[in-house]
């Protein structure tokens, strides 16, 4: 006989934490799946730096909190700014333990809805009947890369999400795509690393770094908690106003901390250009011409590139995408996270087409937990473990 839950939460990252840990709080039966952090822990670097600070935090409650978190371990913030990631990963390490939050360490190979109710496939062949589903994909399924990447033989090639360790490609020459934060970010890590070259291309103009603060974001948080559907009920001359705020706070401008690891005399700066040709018949290495018409050859290539939404990337939902809603590769959600499949709710990247480009960051995984939790009481299960 299958294992049964109210409610099935499908992934371990910051946001299913959030909401796993909410409706337990608010009585909901809840067992959560997934490999902890997964995707923070192998497919980021284990020596990058969070721009966020400890303000942010995962606690729907407000009471074990990344501050708290601070001060439970007698550590002061100012000596950890920026934040490293492996102490982030030790504050999640901490909340789940204070939460009482355990974590099943295996995966969903295939969700089904046969009957009403929901039926989660595992990886060890078991399977879980659910009441109510809470898919978190996160983005690891949606990077985006350019459609000439494949004329780059896989080998020389990667998506930042790929790459996380540098040691193979000290001494080497390459060329990063992109020119946000994370394109930026991994050529300072080739540099600590000792890459010999690092060319990074990129369309618009150099961007500035700079400190920055995030108060901005605190404000409409409070307004999509305040009032339902306040996003999608703005205008949308304001959505674009604030997208466009979010934009240059969190794309326009990069950490300040930066600067100093931008070796100079290795890293090289191509603004207001991109790639045209890809020429591989050039020895070991690969030839990329730039739309000014200069040549560089590269060992590697690396796509910072970001992420595209589309849900039917997500493996585990192909048993009911057929079923979902979806609208430029988002799911089309209700007020409370709901898609169009009764009882199946998605959080966090996936959501902000409906829920604001904020919900993206760790900074809304507070308040998604309250609000997709409380939209689940509006609709009680049948009961179950």
């Amino acid at each position: 006989m299958a294992d049964h839950t109210d409610l099935l939460v499908i992934g371990a990252g910051p946001y299913a934490y959030s909401a796993a840990a909410y409706a337990r709080d608010r009585g909901i039966g809840t067992r959560i799946v997934g490999r902890p952090m997964a995707f923070w822990r192998d497919q980021m670097p284990a020596d990058m730096y969070l721009r966020s600070g400890p303000d942010w935090h995962l606690d729907a409650r407000g009471e074990d909190t990344f501050a708290a978190f601070f001060e439970d371990r007698g550590l002061d913030p100012a000596d950890h700014d920026p934040i490293p990631i492996d102490l982030f990963l030790d504050h999640t390490d901490w909340f789940a333990d204070r939460k009482q939050l355990p974590v099943e360490q295996r995966m969903v190979e295939e969700l089904t809805r046969p009957d009403g109710q929901y039926v989660a496939r595992m990886s060890d062949g078991d399977t879980i009947t659910a009441e109510k589903v809470l898919a978190v994909p996160g983005i690891a399924p949606y990077a985006a890369v350019p459609e000439w990447a494949d004329a780059v033989p896989a080998q020389r090639r990667s998506h930042t999400s790929g790459l996380v360790r540098f040691d193979d490609l000290a001494g080497a020459r390459v060329v990063i795509v992109g020119g946000r934060q994370s394109a930026y970010e991994w050529a300072a890590l080739l540099c600590d690393h000792g890459a010999e070259r690092v060319d990074v291309v990129h369309r618009h103009d150099t961007p500035e770094f700079a400190k920055v603060s995030w108060a901005f974001v605190n404000e409409y948080v409070e307004q999509t908690l305040a009032t339902r559907g306040w996003w999608r009920h703005l205008p949308k001359a304001r959505q674009t106003e604030i997208a466009t705020r979010f934009w240059q706070v969190g794309r326009l401008t990069l950490e300040h901390w930066l600067v100093p690891r931008l070796d100079p005399a290795v890293v090289h700066r191509h603004p207001r250009t991109e790639v045209t040709e890809v020429d591989t018949g050039t020895g070991d290495a690969v030839r990329l011409t730039l739309s000014d018409g200069e040549a560089l050859e590269a060992d590697h290539v690396v796509f910072a590139s970001g992420y595209r939404a589309d849900l039917s990337r997500v493996p585990y939902l192909r048993g009911v995408i057929d079923r979902i809603s979806v609208t430029d590769g988002f799911p089309d959600l209700t007020e409370g996270f709901e898609t169009s499949l009764d009882g199946l709710y998605v959080v966090g990247f996936s959501a902000t087409r409906d829920f604001g480009p904020f919900y993206g960051f760790t900074k809304g995984c507070p308040s998604a937990a309250r609000i997709v939790v409380d939209e689940m009481l509006r609709q009680p299960t049948s009961g179950g473990a």
